[in-house]
């Protein structure tokens, strides 16, 4: 039987937008000086600035630090295009 990870609770803590603190993270899926891309409970997050770097990473508890200068944060999902055009029609009718 697979044995299922408990995280602690999704939570982003940023400070100065130049460091943070992510939890509820399961993977990290690329990252370069310009973005980082991380995988956690509330669904995909991009992170995007200049300089970023991933100072800490525990995958064991769900926990990744990051610092650089943060430009923006956005949960990407695929659902959310479709939730955005229906909300336009609904705006233009």
């Amino acid at each position: 039987m697979e044995e299922k990870r408990t995280l602690p609770a999704h939570r982003l803590t940023l400070v100065n937008r130049q460091s943070g603190t992510v939890t509820g993270v399961y993977d990290i899926h690329s990252f370069n000086e310009s973005e980082i891309l991380l995988e956690t409970e509330a669904g995909k997050l991009s992170v995007k600035g200049e300089a970023l770097h991933v100072k800490r990473l525990n995958l064991e508890k769900g926990e990744a630090d990051i610092e650089g200068k943060i430009g923006s944060l956005t949960y990407l999902s695929k659902n959310m295009e479709k939730k955005e055009d229906s909300l336009l029609k609904r705006m233009f009718r």
